[in-house]
Formats: C-alpha cells, sequence, structure tokens
C-alpha cells in the first residue's frame, strides 16, 4: 500500500494555524482550515474532499481553487503535490425542461 492511501498513517493532531480563516475555494467560500480539518478527518483525495465541502464545484469549477486545494492536501499528509491524484471531473449541466428542447425545431 503507497503512503497516499495509508488510512492508517498517524498525520499528527490537527494544530490550528493563523490563516486557517482564509478562502481558499471562493464560489463556495471554503476556508484553508476547513480543507485541513477535512484531511485530518480521514478525507485523503480531492475527490472526498470536493464531495465534502463543494471545493471546485462552484461557478469557477475549480480554475482557482484546485492547485491551492491540492497544495494544501499534500502538505498536510506530508507528501508533494504530484503525488496526490486529481479530483474526478464532469462537464457541467443544467436541468432542461422537455419544453424548451420542442420549441426548437424550425417550421417551413
Amino acid at each position: 500500500m503507497n503512503k497516499r492511501n495509508d488510512r492508517f498513517a498517524d498525520i499528527g493532531p490537527l494544530i490550528p494555524l493563523p490563516d486557517d480563516d482564509m478562502i481558499i475555494c471562493r464560489c463556495e467560500e471554503v476556508t484553508k482550515g476547513e480543507i485541513r480539518k477535512a484531511v485530518h478527518d480521514g478525507m485523503f483525495t480531492l475527490t472526498e474532499i470536493r464531495r465534502y465541502l463543494r471545493t471546485g464545484m462552484g461557478l469557477c469549477q475549480g480554475q482557482t481553487c484546485s492547485k491551492l486545494v491540492k497544495s494544501i492536501v499534500a502538505k498536510e499528509l506530508g507528501l508533494t503535490p504530484g503525488d496526490i491524484e486529481p479530483a474526478v471531473s464532469r462537464a457541467p449541466m443544467r436541468p432542461i425542461e422537455m419544453k424548451i428542447l420542442g420549441n426548437d425545431r424550425k417550421e417551413g
């Protein structure tokens, strides 16, 4: 089992830092302290943190925060950012009512 997936590894206690109230994900208003706490609560992957805190799920789809989140997680786990697997990304979608699609046909 490699180090990044070892859930039994002791990463130590969460020690509050002066900049824990700094907002990392502006779209979802997630702070550095919330990300650090999630790691210490056992969420070691970016996908887990994304699902729990919604980092990278706002309007920018992680364009502004993904590298910051990745570096925070890596630092807490004692790894390099390259050791952290990227989060699973999906295309943003919205539900569309069928009547809108039905009105899209051309007459004539």
